[in-house]
């Protein structure tokens, strides 16, 4: 999902239920790619539909975003600060790819810095220049080296880790 940092409706059971209801249920059995902004009344603010293979503009969602409850992504402003070590993780707390990701350096006892992204938005706007305009988690800085998503191979080749 690239990352994304908002809260998500996945419209798995019963099937189809959700994307039916709005009206975006192909008679193959599949959606179209559909986002509807709904404001904490439950009223739309914002529909938006692509075809399935069609990825919106995450920038876009976040203006639309900003109006509703301004200040609720908290734009970046200023210089971003790096955080301090070897080893940065670029993450959310509810990406499988950045537990899978702790657990390594754990179970390797290997010390790191986590940066959540979906609270520090200065970092988010780090990932998106990284990560061609995607908020993609986890995103790593290990000794200036940038690596996105979680991959075991590249890290252990930069860490020296030899199993």
């Amino acid at each position: 999902m690239g990352g994304i940092t908002y809260p998500l409706l996945s419209d798995f059971y019963p099937h189809g239920q959700v994307a039916r209801s709005y009206g975006v249920l192909r008679s193959e059995g599949y959606s179209e790619r559909a986002l509807f902004i709904i404001d904490k009344q439950g009223i739309i603010r914002y529909i938006d539909v692509h075809d399935i293979n069609q990825q919106p503009d995450n920038e876009v969602l976040f203006d639309v975003l900003e109006k509703l409850e301004p200040n609720y992504l908290k734009k970046p402003q200023g210089k971003i600060n790096e955080p301090v070590g070897d080893i940065i993780m670029y993450c959310t707390p509810w990406c499988p790819d950045c537990r899978r990701a702790r657990a390594f350096f754990t179970q390797h006892g290997i010390q790191y810095t986590e940066v959540d992204i979906s609270r520090d938005r200065n970092s988010a706007a780090k990932v998106r220049s990284w990560a061609n305009g995607n908020e993609t988690t986890p995103t790593f800085n290990i000794k200036g080296t940038i690596i996105i998503n979680f991959d075991q191979t590249k890290i252990k080749q930069l860490l020296d880790i030899k199993d």
